[in-house]
């Protein structure tokens, strides 16, 4: 199979689009409003933003310049700074993540595509309390040819983009759909706002609750801070990769993070004020969106017209973060294996929908298979999202700190920054403390808390 040579992103804009639309995902819109209200509100908002600049920035920060430094996939880019294969096998543990996760992110994702459809025929906004709702979302879940039929159908979707490649498929998609993801959190908040009988409701987004900003909820707001980023599962190495050696890496980053905060804030206006914060935090999670909401948009005017726009929104959060995480496999078939994209794209596409067959049935033909107390669905996602994502991270500060070195990562950081003696000193105390030291530290507060060991 020939390969293709190494893409790049047609312009900076499209590299931001591209990670934004991988960070923005559905933790954004399901787990953040549930977390933010529960934990202090503007406090939980203010201390997500402090570990943002002391654990998510920085790290998506290292990843994309090691990807950019690279310019080809994610074990080779390890190798080529290191020059020693076990770090080229750590790189291949870090692409197993991301398709591992797209196997069963896929199968979530074709529930809100059935919904979208459902929301079309009228089925969803009719009805008239949480119990109907949520028999409604149960008994999908327990037809197989429903969810597999989904889950088949979204996998295709995201393999029609990523067969376009960076500048036709993934830029192009990311460039079109980012905006209107924005353009749609806006509308869906004012027409919220607009339903919402009392808007005292929402005084806990600007009125800190101290009281509240208590050792769990710290550790709450450290997760989040690393896991909305798409961190450790080798996407963003690989958008780094794609990444012209002019573009400033720090801005970018800043960039992607002030799209992924600024989504997360919208989908607590948007969700709050269409279901009530009393309502909404009854539910985190699948919950939230797919028993909670359907009650909400049956108790407002248009309410099939919100169901609508708002499943679209969330289609397109998935659709942008599950390219991403598709997308190292398919960079290593091509840059390593030397495939061409086509058979590249469709391997992945085939090898994530048959992984994720037993997870889209285990809510229903094995739902009583399990291992651990858990079905393979429960089981795949502890494992990635709980273990092997956060130990790439980790992986990441060590490369940084100690084998690659501060010295090299800021030699290759300000390529194209033009800073002074002074910010460079400064840069330099930052990033060797967080790489070194503060990093390190929070992500195995990240691992022992998903362990319960607090």
């Amino acid at each position: 199979m020939k390969k293709s040579g190494h893409e790049h992103f047609k312009t900076k804009l499209g590299f931001i689009a591209a990670a934004a639309g991988s960070a923005i995902g559905l933790a954004n819109i399901w787990r953040f409003p549930y977390l933010a209200a529960q934990n202090g509100g503007a406090v939980f908002i203010f201390t997500y933003i402090i570990f943002l600049f002391l654990l998510g920035i920085p790290i998506l920060i290292t990843e994309i310049s090691i990807g950019r430094h690279g310019q080809t996939s994610v074990d080779g880019a390890l190798y080529k700074i290191t020059h020693k294969k076990t770090w080229k096998q750590i790189g291949k543990i870090q692409i197993l993540t991301g398709f591992l996760i797209s196997s069963f992110y896929s199968v979530v994702a074709g529930w809100i595509l059935g919904y979208l459809v459902e929301s079309f025929l009228g089925n969803i906004s009719h009805q008239a309390s949480f119990q109907s709702a949520e028999a409604q979302f149960q008994t999908f879940l327990a037809t197989p040819t429903w969810t597999l039929s989904y889950h088949l159908i979204f996998i295709v979707l995201c393999a029609y983009v990523l067969l376009g490649g960076v500048k036709k498929g993934i830029e192009w998609v990311s460039k079109s759909l980012i905006p209107l993801l924005f353009l749609l959190f806006v509308f869906l908040t004012i027409m919220g706002l607009a339903n919402l009988d009392d808007p005292k409701q929402l005084d806990f987004l600007f009125t800190p609750d101290w009281s509240k900003l208590t050792p769990r909820a710290l550790l709450l707001a450290l997760g989040q801070a690393f896991f909305t980023l798409s961190l450790g599962q080798g996407t963003m190495i690989t958008y780094g990769g794609y990444l012209k050696k002019k573009e400033n890496v720090v801005g970018s980053c800043v960039y992607i993070a002030g799209f992924d905060l600024l989504a997360a804030i919208l989908s607590i206006l948007t969700i709050f004020s269409i279901a009530g914060v009393n309502e909404a935090l009854t539910h985190s999670g699948p919950g939230l969106i797919f028993s909670v909401l359907p009650v909400a948009f049956s108790r407002i005017v248009g309410g099939n017209l919100f169901a609508i726009l708002f499943f679209v929104l969330v289609a397109i959060a998935a659709l942008t973060s599950q390219i991403s995480a598709m997308e190292p496999l398919i960079c290593y078939l091509q840059e390593q294996k030397k495939w061409t994209r086509k058979a590249s794209t469709w391997f992945c596409a085939l090898g994530a929908f048959i992984i994720g067959i037993p997870s889209a049935l285990s809510f229903s033909l094995f739902k009583h298979v399990t291992l651990f107390n858990q079905t393979f669905f429960d089981l795949l996602s502890f494992v990635t999202l709980n273990f092997m994502v956060p130990l790439g991270g980790f992986v990441a500060c060590i490369l940084a700190g100690y084998v690659w070195g501060p010295k090299n990562v800021l030699k290759e950081l300000e390529m194209h920054m033009h800073l002074s003696p002074i910010s460079q000193k400064l840069y330099a105390i930052y990033f060797k403390a967080i790489w070194k030291f503060i990093a390190p530290v929070l992500i195995i507060f990240i691992l022992l808390d998903a362990f319960n060991i607090f």
